[in-house]
């Protein structure tokens, strides 16, 4: 028979960094617990004494004597259990507030490779649920497992001083104790991982139907998000119930072995007092530490069956912990200062995950100050090429340099000091239209911030709100139109007055209104700064000093408007589709074709034409 393999560390022990800072506090509370379960374990002892003296047995106290000090043991341990309890809890959320920190500071310094490939919900019950979980096992598990460890030797102890005979009825039940414990972990810890899981799923489904609450209340999809959700929410009810139902057997079978026991001990130490050799209040003492031994094993099994379940979180945590980022900052990197603009591909391929590339040997060079539009199909590589430029991924081969210093010799923070990004599909964050501004520069005064506004087409219209700047724009900035939003990102770029500048179609989806005032506002925040532009619009292209032909990731052609249209290559064809007046549209791919002409209808049914609606990738 092939041996099982060795059982992995229940427990990542570098979690035990989190609580060293706030070692004092634990140690305080150590010693109140210590001084709480000795006052306990004296209980017992005096009671059996109080028995001892109502029966008039000889040399004991008086029984007034014996109920003072029971009340005495009881005030005192009743103090040392709020001090001890409260300097847990303080190091207990403590804890949490620091592994929490790791964990979003973690998620913050990921590329966006890493959020590719997962769903916000999942990270979001990561860095709730499985952080209390993680402390609720570390700080106050650890509490009530020294408390329970304390109060089970000095139990075993006392009873062994009163009768060891008793005591072999007792110790009879931990070999079979031991066993089931050990058959219940091997459920608990991969059953507890699964409830974890399938919370994580429940929360991601239902984050992507509330963002996207829109998009469901348009296709009339309430119902079917409803039975979405309520396929996994049942998955992890079902895998609750399984947990509750170990749970709920596991704890009382130990009680039950103990109970057993105390019935042997009833039944062994009345025939030790009717034989002489026990006095009766010597068989209640044993009995009541019988029940403290009873209870600590209990609670000893809940701290265990809680580690089990804290063991699936941990791996959760640590696997974003663990992970490093996929644009990792060299050691000797430097920071760059202001730059002067020039940005440049040296031959920069670039493939996903799938190692499929999707950007082949592009070697470009764009001057400081120039205006360069990127134009292309769909799918032919503008996004990719666009985002290499402040580091959100690094090229697979190649590099990309920044004033001829490559991208990964500088650090992240300058080279992003440098950049400001407007997308197609501006976010704003839940706070006021100031608090969106401000983002850009967060040292700004209110005097620069009005101006940015000015410059962006964006105070007049923000005066108008209820609060004006201190207006509320809602999650994702809904209660703005597109146009509003779109220039409050605008002043939000000019805010930053950035050396480069990058627009990913930053009018596409507005009105013919909303786009002349954005418009208006681009130009004053693209003059003197190195542009580039995911083109969408004619008007885009035409304030282009060049414009970089892509297609199926191939920088295919570099020029003028006016030299592509002469050389008669894809632009041409592009172009002579838009406008219907060239055989050559006839050589595009059906891809191309069904692209350019779903966007021309659009565009043309919006504003009568639009000659580079197909450049949309």
């Amino acid at each position: 028979m092939t041996p099982k393999p060795a059982r992995s560390v229940n427990i990542d022990w570098r979690l035990l960094r989190y609580i060293k800072p706030y070692r004092l506090h634990i140690a305080v509370a150590a010693v109140l617990f210590l001084v709480s379960t000795g006052l306990f374990l004296v209980f017992p002892l005096v009671s059996g004494q109080l028995v001892n003296a109502v029966t008039g047995t000889p040399g004991t106290l008086d029984a007034g004597q014996l109920i003072g000090l029971l009340i005495g043991l009881f005030v005192l341990r009743a103090v040392a259990d709020i001090f001890s309890q409260y300097l847990v809890s303080r190091a207990g959320e403590s804890v949490t507030f620091d592994l929490r920190m790791d964990v979003y500071r973690q998620l913050q310094s990921l590329g966006l490779s890493f959020y590719a490939s997962r769903r916000t919900g999942e990270l979001m019950s990561r860095l709730s649920s499985d952080v209390s979980v993680v402390r609720l096992a570390l700080v106050n598990n650890i509490a009530t497992l020294l408390s329970n460890i304390l109060t089970l030797v000095g139990s075993v102890v006392f009873i062994v001083a009163v009768n060891w005979r008793l005591t072999l009825v007792v110790l009879l039940v931990f070999p079979l104790a031991t066993f089931i414990a050990r058959f219940y972990s091997r459920s608990l810890r991969p059953l507890s991982t699964q409830v974890q899981d399938r919370l994580a799923e429940s929360n991601a489904i239902a984050e992507e139907a509330i963002s996207g609450v829109r998009v469901v209340k348009a296709f009339g999809r309430e119902a079917y998000e409803v039975q979405r959700f309520k396929g996994v929410a049942r998955s992890f009810f079902d895998a609750s119930l399984r947990l509750a139902r170990l749970r709920a057997t596991f704890g009382p079978l130990i009680g039950l072995m103990f109970f057993f026991a105390l019935v042997g001990i009833l039944w062994f130490g009345s025939q030790e007092v009717t034989a002489g050799r026990l006095k009766a209040g010597d068989l209640v003492s044993f009995l009541l530490y019988g029940g403290v031994v009873a209870g600590g094993v209990g609670a000893l099994v809940t701290v265990f069956t809680q580690f089990q379940e804290a063991i699936g979180a941990t791996k959760r945590i640590f696997e974003i912990l663990d992970t490093p980022s996929d644009v990792a900052e060299a050691p000797s990197a430097r920071s760059i200062g202001v730059a002067q603009g020039r940005v440049s591909f040296d031959h920069v391929s670039f493939a996903y995950e799938n190692n499929i590339a999707v950007v082949h040997d592009i070697a470009l060079d764009i001057a400081p100050g120039e205006i360069l539009a990127l134009v292309g199909p769909s799918g032919a590589g503008k996004s990719t090429l666009f985002n290499l430029i402040p580091r959100f991924y690094d090229p697979s081969s190649g590099c990309v340099k920044l004033d001829d210093v490559n991208l990964r010799d500088i650090t992240v923070a300058s080279l992003r000091a440098n950049i400001a990004i407007v997308p197609q599909d501006t976010l704003l964050f839940s706070g006021s239209v100031r608090d969106n501004i401000l983002y850009g520069r967060l040292d700004a005064t209110e005097a620069e911030m009005i101006d940015a506004a000015r410059s962006a087409n964006a105070h007049q219209f923000v005066t108008e709100l209820p609060q004006g700047y201190d207006t509320l724009v809602g999650e994702r900035g809904v209660r703005l139109s597109g146009g509003q939003r779109q220039r409050i990102a605008i002043a939000r770029a000019i805010l930053k007055n950035p050396r480069i500048l990058l627009l990913d179609e930053a009018t596409s989806s507005l009105d013919s209104e909303s786009e002349g005032l954005v418009q208006e506002a681009l130009g004053r925040l693209m003059h003197g700064r190195t542009t580039i532009i995911i083109a969408h619009r004619l008007s885009t292209v035409q304030i282009a000093h060049r414009i970089a032909v892509l297609d199926k990731g191939n920088l295919v052609e570099l020029g003028t408007h006016d030299e592509l249209m002469a050389r008669g290559g894809l632009y041409h064809r592009l172009y002579s589709l838009q406008f219907n007046t060239d055989a050559d549209a006839g050589h595009e791919t059906p891809e191309q074709m069904q692209d350019s002409g779903v966007a021309l209808a659009s565009q043309r049914r919006r504003r009568g034409f639009n000659p580079f609606a197909l450049m949309n990738g």
